[in-house]
């Protein structure tokens, strides 16, 4: 059986997972001074090939920090901010996780 705890020491694992690359903090700062944008513009402004690009924002999206919408041939992506102030929320506890 799980704790909560360790339901939120899980949870705050795979976020620190998903942003334990500098690419996918670099869209994750871009998204949220855009507030929303396309695949497209993320390459124009990384030095990063498209598919490379597409690669972190999938990991982005499976650890629902960030969401797509298809937009007829292209994808919007937004920050999910409910799911980035629950992972602040977690950090700013993380020395009472466990206790």
């Amino acid at each position: 059986m799980t704790s909560p705890e360790g339901d939120t020491t899980g949870r705050l694992a795979e976020l620190c997972k998903a942003l334990s690359h500098p690419a996918r903090i670099e869209i994750l700062n871009h998204l949220l001074a855009e507030n929303r944008c396309i695949c497209g513009e993320l390459v124009a402004v990384l030095p990063l090939a498209q598919s490379t690009v597409s690669q972190h924002l999938k990991v982005l999206k499976a650890s629902g920090l960030v969401l797509g919408e298809v937009e007829g041939p292209a994808t919007c992506y937004c920050v999910d901010k409910s799911v980035l102030d629950a992972f602040k929320g977690m950090v700013g506890k993380m020395g009472n996780i466990g206790k």
